[in-house]
């Protein structure tokens, strides 16, 4: 902990325990070092991430918890040494705000696999001030600039907000396993990520198919650019579907069966998932991955040169989240409805609201 770091107070939104309401709080910004950058931040959107946290439900968390890590802002000072970003830009801030910049993972910008541990928006731990970092549900946020991004200009902001997280956690993997003109895409569930996966996979050229449970989301995964909708509780549409896609995107954010998914891969195939962290349940049947030499892999989020690789791609193809725009004291409603999957497809909080 550094003792020269100075520190000014800012309204946040955040709670003292796991069974408490989010609620107005005050909490410490570091006042800006050479290559800090101080955002206002005027968007950010609600993840599920935020309420995990919130509750403890992961372990680990330290209170007061202030929670956010889907930022979009305006640039408000910037320190001496910023050479990235001016004042007045708009600016983003998604999961990570540093690493330690010089293992084998950062080294290939791939800052979320960081071997030491990146620090994350919200829960990390704070190299400046001490005691933990505090997310995006507050006024500003103070950001190190390689952990800044460029937000085009043209796109609906609130709307950004959401890209910063289930844009990204759903662009990388299909960044790494080349989806492009004529990849056959399939997207398990319809929620934040499903919404972002179906848009972002049709934009890279990919023929795109979901999986739902329910008949009432095909006309919904059509209108967000859905070529198919498989029902996956109907044995006849399933089996219709062996051996089809090159990659299947796994948002299920909660202990499921994906053994009925991996005939639907073809030869090489690969299920990834990005939504449920734990153990299977049931566990893997390895047959049909032997057979046909199907993976099943894991993925989150994204570098920060891929995050912003993904903003440049959305600015240039507009394409942005599905939101419900909230209040900052709509939180703890907007928490219980999202448990209910009551949104379509994001909230996202305007913080002007927060000055009120």
């Amino acid at each position: 902990m550094s003792t020269t770091i100075t520190s000014y107070a800012v309204k946040a939104f955040g709670t003292k325990a796991s069974d408490a309401d989010l609620e107005q709080l005050t909490i410490q910004r570091r006042n800006p070092t050479p290559k800090d950058v101080e955002i206002e931040i005027l968007f950010c959107g609600v993840c599920h991430s935020d309420l995990h946290t919130a509750r403890n439900d992961w372990g680990g968390t330290k209170y007061p918890a202030v929670p956010g890590h889907e930022i979009v802002g305006r640039v408000k000072s910037v320190g001496s040494a910023v050479s990235k970003h001016q004042v007045g830009d708009l600016v983003g801030v998604g999961c990570i705000v540093d690493s330690c910049h010089t293992c084998a993972s950062c080294q290939q910008d791939l800052e979320q696999y960081c071997l030491n541990g990146f620090v994350g928006t919200y829960n990390g731990k704070d190299a400046h001030l001490g005691g933990q970092t505090y997310g995006g549900y507050a006024e500003t946020v103070v950001v190190d600039e390689s952990y800044v991004l460029r937000v085009p200009k043209h796109l609906d902001l609130a709307a950004v907000s959401p890209l910063l997280c289930a844009g990204i956690t759903t662009w990388s993997p299909l960044r790494h396993w080349n989806v492009k003109e004529g990849s056959k895409v399939a997207v398990i569930g319809l929620g934040g990520l499903g919404h972002m996966a179906i848009k972002l996979a049709k934009g890279l050229g990919a023929s795109v198919t979901l999986f739902s449970r329910s008949e009432n989301k095909i006309q919904d995964a059509k209108d967000l650019g859905a070529d198919e909708v498989i029902i996956s509780t109907n044995a006849e549409e399933m089996k219709g579907a062996s051996g089809k896609f090159d990659l299947i995107i796994d948002t299920v954010p909660y202990a499921h069966d994906v053994n009925p998914y991996i005939a639907t891969l073809t030869i090489n195939g690969t299920l990834v998932l990005v939504g449920y962290l734990g153990p299977l349940d049931p566990m893997l049947h390895t047959v049909p991955m032997i057979m046909g030499r199907r993976s099943v892999a894991g993925s989150v989020i994204g570098g920060i040169a891929e995050t912003q690789e993904m903003l440049d791609f959305c600015g240039e193809h507009n394409i942005v989240s599905e939101i419900e725009l909230i209040n900052m004291q709509d939180i703890n409603g907007s928490y219980e409805r999202m448990l209910k999957s009551d949104v379509k497809y994001r909230f996202v909080i305007d913080m002007a609201s927060l000055k009120n």
